[in-house]
């Protein structure tokens, strides 16, 4: 297989909690590995014979698709894999520093490029098993490893005589004759050594490294209370009767077999549908608190791991050269600076605050005098509210929506779009719940990659849903082709019964599918910017532009049949849907950019102002003050649960999905004026500049290749009803 060598970031992406997809560009890592000084000896690792015997991830995998063999691993093949997979990429970054010949493309840079094969094949396996089917041995693993791989990533990272190498063979690159992807290659690995540090002194090197090894402990520190803080939350209810509201299949799904028994918990489809349906109020509040104060307080508190989390990165970023973490994040991004990113939120924060202080009335006027809305009421009075507006139910749509028909949907979708075809086979599996798909191109009959689906939620899984990957797309030696899977978190449906699904889960499934398109699709030759790759706020469009036809008209009548019936969804109850596709809209733009504020803001602070900060709740109900994001609006992810800035890939950017949005937006608006959703001539731009291209450009120059303008903000505001739906004049 061709890896992405640790030091450009895969094997520490591999520990990032992020929801969309878990590979990250070498720009967005988090220092999840850390380093020694460049001037220091690397601790002695030792590894014998008889500890790697049997072990899977030192043999070929033969099987199809090249699948690892998931029914011979075990716990304890780990931690000697990895150790060997270090002493190998050791010798290999060696060979590169110790080659007497003068530093070429193909002795560096593509050398470079292909080390660490046998480590990224065990962290592979590792990073999705361990978010998929944890233990206490895998978190005790976790916390031996990954700071094993951030000392060996900074290594590279500050080696002089590697730099030297790399420098020089950048010094010469007009003058190479290489094509467009061997020039992305070369600009991609130096801009990787600058920025994680190479250019600095030996004293700041030293110091980053120190800061990386503590971000690698604190981060996963990070996750693992929340985990333990969300899954040790249950409410054990006796009286069906505090279940009033609920439907049937909801409450069959959380009721403990053979007894009298339901259980409430706060894995986000649990709580997202009592918060909406439940009509006990004093149950809400017990939910709403559970929930917004997880990993707050106790043995699980996050508040001090977090400052300290942002205390470092400011550091980091000083010492980088940079006013703070943000300004460093955000240079190779869309958004370029912090200033430019906080401006669009607070652009489209505007339109969203005034829509919810109407859609706040709206909810207190059908309360009535009884009491004052409040936070754990929002939910379920603006479900009663969009009944009476639209008379429309979301639990009507459910019997439309089981899983396998959502899934051929979606499939039919991309096979339109760019003609290909999945093919159900069966292969090893790490859950007995996952299920697989060979993915052809129909033109050639060529294979394009293997798609897995990991769907339902368990206690061993972490919460969310995600794209991620196995194996990455590569075409140097041999032409390598992708393992892509999908995780969500929909909740088990009692046993004999069918998986329906919300709206708001089918707009998942499209979504994350979309990332699973990105990385099935590449078509470049380096595994360093392949697949899933770019700028974070440029990521999310592949996948979000996809959600777009989940809701077509033209796309339901194929896809969205009742389960029992098979009758297609009724017309009426689509323009009823659509009709209220922009409701809430004002509470739902507004708790998220609560969140992306509060985000930039921890990430703004220079090395100065976050050696200040000792309390993690009073920061941030200053800054939901300061954008007067109201009392009864929490922000999507408060503070100590927000993983995917504190534990994961998404820090300073989780702006970018609301970024990407003006993409998305703008991009199918693109289809719609063609008067076909499948235009030929407008997918096949789409599949060639942005899910086959990776990163073998800049993000913008990409987009502009697909839609042959930069994009606008309007369509994003008119999808979200801020502006009148009418074409827009700029």
């Amino acid at each position: 297989m061709t890896p992405k060598h640790i030091m450009l970031g895969t094997a520490a992406a591999l520990t990032l909690t992020v929801p969309a997809c878990e590979k990250t560009s070498s720009d967005e890592r988090e220092a999840a590995t850390a380093p020694a000084p460049a001037a220091a000896a690397l601790p002695e690792i030792t590894v014998t014979e008889a500890e790697l015997r049997d072990n899977p991830f030192r043999r070929e995998w033969t099987a199809d698709f090249g699948v690892p063999p998931f029914n011979d691993i075990r716990d304890t093949h780990y931690l000697p894999a990895v150790k060997k997979g270090i002493l190998e990429q050791r010798a290999e970054i060696a060979a590169i520093v110790d080659n007497p010949d003068a530093p070429t493309f193909e002795n560096t840079i593509v050398a470079l490029d292909q080390t660490g094969a046998s480590l990224d094949k065990v962290m592979k396996t590792f990073g999705n098993i361990t978010n998929t089917d944890t233990n206490d041995t895998l978190s005790a693993l976790e916390s031996e490893i990954y700071p094993m791989l951030t000392r060996e990533s900074d290594a590279i990272s500050f080696n002089p005589a590697l730099f030297e190498r790399v420098q020089a063979v950048y010094a010469k690159r007009d003058r190479l004759g290489l094509d467009e992807q061997d020039a992305r290659l070369l600009e991609l690995t130096h801009r990787s050594f600058v920025r994680q540090g190479a250019a600095l002194s030996p004293e700041a090197k030293a110091e980053v490294a120190a800061i990386n090894a503590a971000l690698s402990s604190l981060t996963t520190e990070f996750g693992k209370n929340l985990l333990l803080a969300t899954k040790s939350f249950q409410i054990e209810v006796t009286d069906e009767a505090d279940l009033a509201g609920l439907s049937d299949d909801f409450k069959k799904a959380i009721k403990v077999e053979g007894e009298d028994k339901w259980i409430l918990t706060v894995d986000r489809s649990v709580y997202e549908t009592f918060m909406t349906e439940g009509e006990n109020r004093d149950l809400r509040k017990q939910m709403f608190d559970g929930y917004r104060l997880r990993a707050s307080s106790g043995a699980h508190d996050n508040g001090p791991i977090l400052i300290r989390i942002a205390q470092l990165r400011a550091k980091r970023a000083e010492l980088m050269g940079y006013p703070s973490h943000a300004a460093y994040q955000l240079a190779p991004r869309m958004a370029k600076t912090p200033e430019q990113a906080e401006a669009f939120l607070v652009r489209v924060l505007e339109p969203a605050l005034a829509r919810a202080k109407e859609e706040r009335a709206d909810m207190q006027a059908l309360i009535g005098d009884d009491f004052q809305l409040e936070g754990q009421d929002w939910w379920f009075y603006a479900d009663k509210v969009r009944q009476a507006k639209y008379a429309f139910d979301g639990n009507a749509l459910k019997p439309y929506f089981e899983i396998g028909a959502v899934r051929q949907g979606v499939f039919d979708v991309a096979s339109h779009l760019f003609n290909i075809s999945f093919t159900p086979v069966a292969t090893d599996t790490w859950n007995p719940q996952v299920q697989s798909w060979d993915v052809k191109d129909n033109a050639t009959g060529a294979h394009l990659g293997l798609f897995m689906a990991d769907m339902y939620s368990r206690g061993s899984k972490r919460g969310g849903a995600w794209m991620s990957s196995f194996r990455n797309a590569s075409d140097v030696d041999e032409n390598i082709r992708p393992i892509v899977v999908n995780n969500l978190n929909i909740t088990p449906p009692a046993k004999g019964e069918p998986t329906l699904l919300s709206y708001d889960e089918v707009e998942t499934v499209f979504h994350e599918f979309g990332h699973g398109l990105h990385g099935l699709l590449t078509q470049v030759k380096y595994s360093t910017f392949s697949g899933v790759d770019g700028p974070k706020d440029y990521t999310e469009f592949p996948s979000q532009l996809l959600e777009h036809w989940a809701d077509d008209p033209e796309v339901l009548a194929k896809y969205a049949k009742h389960y029992k019936t098979g009758e297609v969804i009724p017309l009426e109850l689509v323009d009823k849907m659509n009709a209220a596709a922009a409701f809430n809209q004002g509470f739902k733009t507004t708790e998220y950019i609560a969140a992306s504020l509060l985000d930039l803001r921890w990430h703004s602070l220079s090395s100065e102002e976050a050696a200040k900060i000792t309390d993690a709740r009073a920061f941030e109900k200053q800054v939901l003050d300061d954008y007067g994001i109201p009392p009864e609006i929490e922000p999507r992810y408060r503070s100590q649960y927000f993983s995917h800035i504190f534990s994961g890939g998404y820090s300073a950017g989780y702006y970018g999905y609301l970024w990407a949005e003006i993409l998305d937006a703008d991009g199918f608006a693109a289809f719609k004026e063609t008067g076909d959703i499948y235009n030929p001539e407008l997918a096949g731009k789409l599949k060639k500049w942005i899910y086959e291209a990776g990163g073998m450009r800049e993000a913008d120059e990409l987009y502009r290749n697909f839609r042959g303008s930069d994009p606008t903000i309007e369509p994003l505001l008119r999808n979200r009803g801020f502006v009148d739906d009418k074409p827009s004049e700029g």
